[in-house]
């Protein structure tokens, strides 16, 4: 008879500044480099450089109405994201999960975790988020959570390498929005 063994439980909690260096390294190793390439969300076919840098993680950390949530499983960091109290809405944002357990259903648990945790703590009905707007595989993850393609488009930080080297000319940012 052979044993199945579930994997540990997953643990939320607010990212602190002690946590800025995990982070940073987390959010690179799923989008950005070669590391990236064991998920299916790499940017380093049209992105290079950083992602993020500690001062932008800091930042996240210390806006106040906004909270950088910390995943982990047996202790281990596995995944993280942002969420933002703007007014009438929350925004979701540096989502990023270890590469090499991505599609096994753990970003999904953390995405529903981000919304309950929007509509109890800020009582909002909606979810907002930018997507790069060639990651139509990213874009339909999330259409098949509940987020719909809203059209709206906000120009690509071009020159800002805080945001990283394009590798092209054409890049925006296209708002998704769910109804919570």
């Amino acid at each position: 008879m052979s044993t199945v063994v579930q994997p540990a439980a997953l643990e939320f909690r607010n990212a602190v500044e002690a946590d800025v260096p995990a982070l940073v390294e987390l959010v690179e190793s799923a989008y950005r480099g070669d590391a990236s390439r064991a998920g299916w969300t790499t940017e380093a076919d049209f992105l290079e450089g950083q992602r993020t840098d500690p001062e932008g993680v800091r930042a996240v950390i210390r806006t106040p109405d906004s909270v950088l949530l910390v995943v982990e499983r047996a202790g281990e960091l596995v995944a993280c994201c942002q969420l933002e109290h703007r007014g009438d809405h929350a925004y979701f944002g540096m989502f990023a999960v270890r590469p090499g357990l991505q599609g096994a259903g753990l970003g999904k648990e953390v995405l529903a975790e981000a919304e309950r945790r929007a509509r109890e703590t800020w009582g909002i009905r909606e979810m907002r988020m930018t997507v790069v707007h060639v990651r139509e595989e990213l874009i339909a993850y999330y259409e098949r959570r509940g987020y719909r393609r809203t059209g709206e488009l906000s120009p690509f930080p071009y020159g800002d390498e805080r945001f990283g080297v394009p590798l092209r000319d054409d890049l925006a940012f296209e708002l998704l929005v769910k109804a919570l």
